[in-house]
């Protein structure tokens, strides 16, 4: 059974911040880590996810692989390949994501999942579960603050670290943008 290490929540008003994130995430990554990417269409999945290759400094545009299903960026600079996973159009759990090994690739590489959420939870028991919902409404936070920030780009991103690895990783950093 999972256990929760750690919460944070960010609020994110552009997609630059949203890269800005994935680079700051990239810094407590590690091979071995497993994270899941839940959000709609167009939350910014692969944004954030663009935002982790660059910190991981591994190589190729990062993008999304819904056609392809799974890209493999070997790193530039000695760190783990990121291995970014589209299981969207992937209707089975773990037994139609066999085909792509990533029980294989998982212990030396970073693997991102979007759309994961029930379909690769039992590769690891320690992952992180990434949450990226679309603030709502006039009452969405820090809007007054910063007025270059659209309406639409503003989103609610809870990284939530289950297991032991995540206890003391530092995750309440991430909420200091």
């Amino acid at each position: 059974m999972s256990i929760t290490g750690a919460i944070a929540h960010v609020t994110v008003k552009t997609p630059d911040q949203m890269q800005e994130l994935g680079r700051r995430l990239a810094s407590l990554l590690r091979p071995g880590d497993l994270v899941l990417l839940t959000g709609e269409l167009g939350a910014g999945k692969t944004t954030l996810t663009r935002g982790l290759g660059e910190g991981l400094g591994v190589r190729g545009a990062v993008t999304s692989p819904t056609f392809v299903i799974a890209r493999v960026h070997p790193s530039l600079t000695g760190g783990p390949a990121l291995v970014h996973v589209d299981a969207y159009r992937l209707g089975g759990g773990l037994d139609e994501m066999e085909d792509l090994d990533l029980d294989v690739s998982l212990p030396e590489s970073v693997v991102v999942v979007e759309w994961g959420d029930g379909k690769v939870e039992d590769l690891s028991e320690d992952r992180l579960h990434v949450v990226i919902g679309r603030a709502v409404g006039a009452d969405a936070p820090g809007l007054d603050s910063h007025p270059e920030a659209e309406r639409d780009d503003v989103r609610e991103v809870t990284v939530t670290g289950l297991g032991a690895r995540w206890a003391d990783a530092g995750l309440g950093r991430l909420e200091n943008c």
